[in-house]
């Protein structure tokens, strides 16, 4: 049991954390790609930096860097934003991979515990030769028991926080690809 309140008392961690920074990096002007588009088809790319750079969010971030870079060659601007975006989606991927962990361990130490819980069970029924009273083996099996349920009690949430924040990750890093392809196609210059 000693081990999944660990696991348990890590997970909520690393979720409260993981909520925390999606939090904080959000960017917080809606449409921030469809004013910045504006201003680039109208020629006004400082405006559209500038516009990115008093914004927070991972979003906001990359656009800026697209913009910022523009005058470099394609080869270049796609060396630059890829190595912004493998940084982004690292901060964004941080510590998901103990929850994976987690999630899958935590059943298993829940079965070793039953496991365990059962053998001693069996243990104490050869020990007083067979004769037992049918209350101590449901006490015994029931002891056991417990140690999976609560596995799969922190197993269950922590796989779902765990594909909630995969998916977040995915979904930022979709934006940011189609938001700088769609901006590099716009004008040859950015």
């Amino acid at each position: 049991m000693w081990p999944i309140l660990l696991c348990s008392v890590i997970s909520i961690t690393i979720v409260l954390e993981r909520f925390y920074h999606f939090y904080a990096t959000r960017t917080r002007i809606p449409n921030i790609f469809a004013r910045v588009k504006k201003f680039i088809q109208e020629k006004k790319a400082d405006e559209a930096l500038k516009l990115c750079e008093g914004t927070s969010g991972h979003i906001a971030h990359i656009l800026a860097l697209s913009i910022h870079i523009r005058h470099r060659s394609l080869e270049e601007k796609e060396k630059l934003i890829s190595r912004a975006g493998s940084r982004i989606l690292r901060q964004l991927d941080k510590n998901l991979r103990g929850l994976a962990i987690i999630s899958n361990i935590t059943p298993l130490l829940g079965l070793l515990g039953t496991v365990t819980g059962m053998i001693k069970a069996f243990m104490k029924i050869q020990e007083l030769g067979g004769k037992v009273d049918a209350s101590v083996l449901a006490g015994g099996i029931w002891e056991a028991l417990i140690t999976t349920a609560f596995g799969l009690s922190v197993a269950i949430p922590t796989l779902v926080a765990y594909h909630y924040f995969e998916g977040k990750v995915h979904n930022v890093s979709s934006q940011m690809k189609d938001m700088v392809g769609e901006l590099v196609e716009l004008e040859p210059g950015i």
